[in-house]
């Protein structure tokens, strides 16, 4: 992706009025000049969210979250800056425009973008196939067995591929898409893999087509379903890795079940792409699907975005058993806290929900076991506890698993547990695990970002009014700020505002310049927009700037005097230093008559 430029930035900003953005999401009531509304991103009774239409900017002062426009759509919609600024962008039918580097990147840009477009025209070719032609009439019969009818086939584009060989090749050449995109793409293949040159065909051929889209709903890759079981060919069929689709990174669904997700703090696991269609359709929204039985740490990271919680529904059977163990690491990796809804044999979601209904599978969920409880009942019901070789083996086993948990009070919650099942001591257990390595991988850990440094009080106040008023902004850089700021300790987010290309009465270049920072910074500053200016603020902006610079004058007249204090100094340096320290104290002495009282808290 290329950068968006600035004015771009402004653009957007200055066409999507952030009250009636965030008014799309949830209802705000007026307060004053501002409105308010209970906070999204935290639990509260009372609101403490408030919205400035004159600013454009929203605060919480609860949890402290606030910013641009584009910020409050990336916390709420968690997604990444550039798709903010294209979600908004579409809303008001502004075009985006990304610099990018170089020719390499805008090949790069272009493949994908072509890449893009051929998988979301397969997918309408596909939807078109199921919905209209003689020859998918099997693939509706097999839908509506399984509860899914010609609307909800419509809400997830599902499609169907022909039986034969080439049917979709030459609905790709015809639409002039050549030979070397289409293998690109993975929806053909080559008959021949050590042979380039050998003919290519249909990758799907048969198959119930559901499009895998990413977070933001472009296709980019697809699943094909058999509908009958054959021996030779797997039951489902995804694409290939490709530069739009890693099979590990993402997470059918998501794109429409985030919100979902949002707000109900726990993600609801199932293996197939219909289980998780039948309980969207039934209203349970809090739902995906890894590509595969077992979730990557990617998907798991991925998923911790969204909840604290996750409910695997995996079938009954052994092979739903071991992916549940296999998503075990990726899902501990992330401080994920795990419960496990146990199917009854032969039963899957789609079955249950649409046999017992919503309110039953909602039950379900809600008795769903902590999944150390059905694990350790599982694997000790497996072992032959009355012996002790078997019994040794299972306690390493636990013991291997358990060390994964990052969480130390989860961690020795468990190992009771373990203990109280076994029968054997904790203090014996605690020995096996002291010999386990902690931290597997040590390079997949989230790394949690650094609190930002508040500044004092004299610098916020400057800050505050170089952020709000243009005479006040206006002082500051004609002074020799840059100098004094070098001299001043934590004045290094004073110095951005200053060196920011900042229009302080136009809310779209403020949240240009908010879009530069770091979430806590964006916090501070939306803060700051909040607050009452001081009536005259020319005046306070005078009388805390001399304050600032005779601070940092008395810090340099303390270096200088220190170094006189050095036996070693040349008589050259003795009098170059004496010079300084006269300097220093008569400017410190100017200051000082000239200077206004000093205002107290704004």
């Amino acid at each position: 992706m290329g950068k968006i430029p600035s004015e771009n930035i402004e653009q957007v900003a200055a066409a999507n009025d952030i009250v009636e953005v965030i008014g799309a999401y949830f209802p705000l009531k007026r307060a004053g000049a501002n409105f308010k509304a209970l906070c999204p991103f935290h639990q509260e009774k009372t609101p403490s969210f408030h919205v400035s239409s004159q600013r454009q900017t929203f605060h919480c002062f609860g949890c402290g979250v606030g910013g641009s426009v584009f910020r409050f759509v990336m916390e709420y919609e968690h997604v990444d800056f550039p798709s903010a600024v294209r979600k908004l962008a579409a809303r008001v039918g502004i075009p985006v425009i990304e610099e990018r580097g170089g020719g390499d990147e805008d090949r790069q840009h272009e493949a994908r973008r072509t890449l893009l477009k051929l998988h979301a025209e397969a997918a309408e070719w596909f939807h078109e196939n199921l919905l209209k032609k003689e020859f998918a009439e099997p693939a509706r019969a097999y839908l509506k067995e399984r509860g899914v009818d010609r609307q909800v086939a419509k809400n997830w584009q599902l499609g169907f591929a022909p039986e034969a060989w080439d049917a979709f090749l030459n609905w790709a050449r015809e639409r002039g898409y050549p030979r070397s995109q289409l293998l690109q793409s993975g929806l053909v293949k080559l008959r021949d893999e050590d042979r380039p040159e050998s003919e290519v065909y249909d990758r799907f051929r048969g198959r119930i087509m559901f499009p895998i889209c990413n977070d933001v709903g472009e296709v980019i890759a697809f699943s094909g379903r058999l509908l009958q079981s054959d021996v030779e060919a797997a039951k489902y069929l995804n694409s290939p890795e490709t530069p739009l689709f890693r099979k590990g990174n993402v997470l059918f669904g998501l794109h429409k079940t985030k919100r979902g997700l949002i707000e109900a703090k726990c993600a609801i696991v199932c293996e197939g792409q219909l289980d998780l269609i039948s309980l969207f359709e039934a209203g349970i929204t809090n739902v995906v699907a890894p590509q595969g039985t077992a979730f990557t740490e990617s998907q798991a990271r991925l998923l911790k975005r969204f909840v604290d919680e996750v409910v695997l529904c995996f079938d009954a059977d052994e092979a739903g058993n071991k992916a549940a163990e296999r998503s075990l690491d990726a899902l501990l990796q992330n401080d994920l806290i795990i419960r496990v809804a146990e199917m009854p044999a032969g039963e899957d979601p789609d079955s249950i929900v649409r046999r017992e209904g919503k309110e039953e599978f909602v039950k379900r969920i809600a008795a769903a076991r902590d999944f150390f409880d059905y694990w350790i009942e599982r694997e000790a019901a497996a072992a032959d506890l009355n012996s002790l070789g078997a019994k040794m083996q299972l306690a390493r086993r636990m013991a291997e698993t358990v060390s994964r948990v990052h969480d130390s009070f989860m961690r020795g919650e468990v190992l009771s547990r373990v203990s109280s099942r076994l029968g054997v001591p904790a203090s014996d257990l605690e020995t096996l695990l002291s010999k386990q390595p902690r931290d597997r991988s040590p390079g997949t850990k989230r790394k949690e970002s650094e609190p930002v440094v508040v500044p004092s009080h004299d610098i916020a106040i400057l800050c505050l009014l170089a952020l709000r008023d243009e005479a006040a902004r206006n002082f500051l850089l004609e002074q020799n700020w840059r100098e004094v700021l070098a001299q001043t300790p934590g004045a290094e987010f004073l110095a951005r505002i200053l060196e920011a290309d900042l229009r302080v009465e136009d809310a779209a270049s403020l949240n240009a310049f908010m879009a530069t920072l770091s979430p806590q910074e964006e916090g501070l500053v939306s803060a700051w927009l909040m607050q009452k200016m001081p009536p005259n603020a020319s005046v306070v902006v005078e009388d805390w700037w001399k304050g600032l610079r005779q601070a940092a004058l008395r810090r340099q007249l303390e270096v200088a005097e220190n170094r006189m204090r050095l036996s070693e100094l040349s008589t050259g340096d003795v009098v170059n230093l004496q010079k300084q320290i006269l300097d220093l104290r008569q400017q410190l002495h100017d200051l000082s008559q000239f200077s206004s009282a000093r205002t107290g808290d704004t």
